[in-house]
């Protein structure tokens, strides 16, 4: 599977470019990838100045349990994705709303995730994955609920001092998850569903996909049980977590992920102000000798002015 996150269609459907685009060096990277069987098939969107300039499906969205061609207006599992797209979109909005700080203890909002030594793990730590928690909440012994997997997340033991160290983490983001819904009194999905992907007119963007929308959607690979997953989020604590989670779950297509990176490019088309685009996409250093609090205090200066405009 290969998404590019790039500008929106123009109204038509269609990619309807001024002269020719040659573009055969990207088909031919990407048709090689399938010949050498790293991917079945992918969507393409190449975006330039706002508009669509090519748009193109390859090879297939299923190979078993049977063969179907790719489309371009397939739906995939963005996995990892929902990071960016739904959770780090949700937690900024918090941010401009004036309800959360990044350099907020995230225990300030979630008390009982101060145990075992993380009191002072930052909402910007869990952003940038610095709060030195594992990679993963363990499958073992089996969860069966949001609320399990976050009573885990919460008992979780640091690898590494907070701040030391870069690793990426899931469970960095399914307490994210929690937060935006503490904060905003409503469910992950309900809450990006509003304020995200209705907005930017995502409509082909969710958690929890219906069955109407199955036959669109590309498979992942079969469960432990031989049954291919389709439809459903093919990350095992996302599934265990009912589907929503703010590390995984997330279903969309190119199309929508195109009309999302346009909104990022427009500075935030309403749904974020050009200030927390910026704060967002700027490369985050964590400060790691006497200068610390200097950059602290410069950053929640910047956010007070997020939060004003």
């Amino acid at each position: 599977m290969c998404r590019k996150l790039l500008p929106p269609l123009p109204s038509g459907g269609a990619a309807s470019p001024a002269r020719p685009v040659r573009l055969g060096a990207v088909d031919a990277i990407i048709q090689q990838a399938i010949a050498d069987h790293n991917i079945p098939g992918a969507v393409l969107v190449v975006g330039h100045d706002g508009k669509v300039i090519y748009r193109k499906a390859y090879g297939e969205r299923s190979l078993e349990p049977r063969r179907e061609a790719m489309t371009v207006d397939t739906i995939f599992d963005m996995a990892s994705l929902t990071k960016v797209i739904a959770t780090t979109t949700a937690v900024m909005q918090m941010m401009e709303l004036g309800k959360v700080r990044l350099n907020d203890p995230v225990a300030k909002y979630i008390p009982e995730f101060a145990q075992n030594g993380k009191q002072d793990i930052t909402i910007r730590q869990l952003l940038t994955h610095y709060s030195g928690l594992a990679p993963d909440i363990d499958l073992t012994p089996a969860f069966d609920s949001k609320e399990s997997a976050f009573r885990l997340a919460c008992a979780e033991t640091p690898q590494v001092a907070p701040g030391a160290e870069f690793i990426y983490s899931d469970t960095n983001f399914i307490m994210l998850g929690w937060l935006v819904e503490k904060l905003s009194g409503e469910t992950l999905n309900v809450y990006t569903a509003k304020h995200v992907f209705q907005p930017l007119k995502m409509m082909h963007t969710r958690f929890l996909p219906p069955a109407a929308w199955k036959p669109k959607i590309a498979p992942t690979q079969y469960d432990e049980h031989e049954h291919m997953i389709r439809g459903v989020v093919h990350d095992p604590r996302s599934q265990r977590m009912g589907g929503v989670a703010g590390h995984a779950g997330l279903f969309s297509t190119g199309d929508d992920l195109a009309k999302f990176a346009q909104a990022l490019l427009n500075g935030g088309d309403g749904i974020l102000s050009s200030l927390a685009v910026k704060k967002m996409s700027e490369p985050e250093q964590p400060a790691k000798d006497e200068k610390a609090k200097d950059e602290k205090a410069k950053d929640e200066k910047k956010e007070e002015t997020v939060t004003k405009s």
